[in-house]
């Protein structure tokens, strides 16, 4: 049998620090993902993300399983690990945004795409 537990504020045993339900609701990561960015995508973990495609040197787009209520409704932040030969990597979102994807786009220092490693990447906002 399922239960539901209903609460408007979740506090400390002391009751001294307390967090609302919906600042709970509105904090966390819709969607994350980890992969590895050389040779086969693979992904080694992630949260709402059904996929992610290699689009050619450097370029990746994570897809969402659940959409997210508008294309430019949602933060957006994504990160780099691995030596790119290159020195200090960018890692940005690439394109225009959509409800159910954001194309990633890997640099180093040069500017020049390249694969590393592992990449993660990270969305916030309210899905649809």
């Amino acid at each position: 049998m399922a239960s539901i537990l209903r609460v408007n504020t979740l506090t400390d045993a002391s009751s001294n620090n307390s967090t609302p339900m919906a600042t709970v609701n509105q904090g966390t990561a819709k969607a994350w993902v980890a992969f590895t960015g050389t040779g086969t995508i693979s992904t080694n973990d992630s949260f709402n993300v059904s996929g992610v495609t290699d689009n050619g040197t450097g370029d990746y787009t994570p897809a969402w399983t659940n959409a997210f209520n508008g294309a430019n409704d949602y933060a957006f932040g994504c990160f780099a690990q691995g030596d790119s030969g290159g020195g200090l990597r960018g890692v940005s979102g690439k394109g225009t945004s959509a409800t159910g994807n954001r194309q990633v786009d890997v640099s180093n220092a040069a500017g020049s795409a390249v694969d590393v490693a592992q990449v993660q990447a990270i969305a916030q906002g309210d899905l649809a």
